[in-house]
């Protein structure tokens, strides 16, 4: 069975390629582990406020949000325009649009190499904030450890999604990862990165909510935690921005591609 070209051997071959590309960078790859600690600061600054009883974290509560957000963060990050971007403008990707196979599923295995690579990094980094915080430590039950893998799964498919619309754009754009960077500001408040939505106002959050950056973050980070959550709510509306960003990715993609001219040496 093939889907856009994709195969079960040219999966394991784009893994195993993929992979091997990315031990070779495990060092800047544990640097962008590291990278991604910002949520154990804002932990810091809130406990220092000892806010948390007012945000509905009880306990514990508040440091296992922020550490399940850094886990959460850790393997949804996507960064498919920066590379979608230097592939067009470096003429890399004129080859890739005659071969059968998708150029976005190369960049789909990418991402999931990384993740192999970055996992033993992220669990390092996890392990030492339970040393920091040892009353904090918990392991989620199977059954919860299942939902927020899902959850983080399709967070990941919302953020890759997202960026690939973008992506797209450099079919017109030699700079469309300008338009990226404008979403960085409603990410880092609407996803839950740096505070938590319970800080918002009512109305503010009610508009939050309608936004996908909500599904990014917050909702797998308190599934992953433990901590109250409507799951049927979270997961249909992830859901829901799957299915609205795909056909607009797919669209995009095929305007693009015709008028497409290759740049680059």
């Amino acid at each position: 069975m093939k889907i856009a070209g994709l195969s079960w051997p040219v999966v394991r071959a784009l893994l195993a390629s993929q992979h091997a590309n990315m031990v070779q960078y495990r060092a800047e790859i544990a640097l962008w582990a590291l990278s991604g600690v910002l949520p154990f600061i804002m932990l810091s600054l809130w406990s220092e406020s000892d806010a948390g009883a007012s945000l509905g974290f009880k306990g514990v509560g508040l440091a296992r949000y922020y550490l399940s957000v850094f886990m959460v963060r850790q393997f949804s990050v996507v960064w498919v325009v920066f590379a979608f971007e230097e592939d067009a403008l470096l003429g890399r990707l004129s080859p890739f649009l005659l071969q059968p196979l998708h150029p976005l599923w190369r960049y789909v295995a990418a991402h999931v190499a990384e993740r192999v690579t970055r996992f033993p990094f992220s669990i390092g980094i996890a392990a030492i904030f339970f040393l920091l915080y040892p009353t904090s430590f918990w392991l989620p039950s199977l059954g919860q450890f299942l939902l927020a893998c899902l959850a983080i799964l399709l967070a990941f498919s919302i953020n890759f999604l997202l960026q690939s619309l973008i992506a797209a754009l450099c079919f017109w754009s030699e700079k469309a990862s300008a338009l990226e960077r404008l979403l960085l500001i409603p990410y880092l408040y609407f996803s839950g990165w740096l505070v938590p939505l319970a800080a918002f106002p009512d109305a503010a959050r009610t508009v939050c909510f309608w936004t996908p950056f909500p599904y990014l973050i917050d909702f797998p980070a308190r599934v992953l935690a433990g901590l109250p959550v409507d799951f049927v709510a979270g997961f249909a509306a992830q859901l829901f921005w799957v299915a609205l960003l795909l056909p607009l990715v797919l669209m995009a993609w095929r305007a693009g591609v015709r008028r497409y001219t290759a740049m680059g040496a």
